[in-house]
């Protein structure tokens, strides 16, 4: 079965996704940007059950359930803080869309929806993010055939779903 790609700019919380995935701190217990505004809309649970993951490795993923979200999940993934691409940035990235995926597929997950993972505060250049993201999404699920059916690239601003919709020749 071919996994269906799709981009959309949309507020992630609000997706009735089987999992969004949080782009996170290493300690899993909330921060800025998409981070905090997923750690408020799920709800004090989610940081209880943060608390008992002992946080994440840049480049992992961990996952918990989705609480107040629509989504039932909630996969915790790492990004790489970008340090010029010198420091191993590429492949911690391609690591962190690997590494949710395997979780997602390990639950039997069929939707999963992405953020633009490390772009924001950790600076990793847009356009080079995305193309890991999306040729990372398209390997994994060429190469691991699981439940997947349909993965989200979901776009906080205009420029990133731009960058997509290119990359995706929606």
């Amino acid at each position: 079965m071919t996994v269906q790609l799709s981009v959309r700019q949309d507020d992630i919380t609000q997706l009735a996704v089987d999992a969004i995935v949080n782009a996170a701190n290493s300690s899993l217990l909330g921060g800025g940007g998409v981070d905090g505004a997923i750690h408020r809309a799920a709800g004090p649970e989610l940081v209880a059950a943060c608390r008992l993951l002992n946080g994440c490795k840049t480049g992992q993923a961990k996952i918990t359930p989705g609480f107040h979200l629509p989504a039932h999940y909630v996969i915790h993934t790492v990004g790489p803080v970008w340090n010029g691409g010198q420091s191993n940035e590429q492949e911690l990235l391609a690591s962190c869309y690997r590494e949710s995926l395997q979780r997602a597929c390990e639950h039997d997950l069929q939707s999963i929806a992405f953020p633009a993972i490390s772009t924001g505060i950790y600076g990793f250049p847009k356009q080079p993010a995305a193309e890991i993201a999306v040729q990372t999404v398209q390997q994994y699920c060429e190469e691991k055939p699981c439940s997947l059916e349909k993965v989200i690239f979901c776009c906080f601003s205009g420029e990133d779903l731009a960058i997509y919709k290119a990359l995706l020749s929606i």
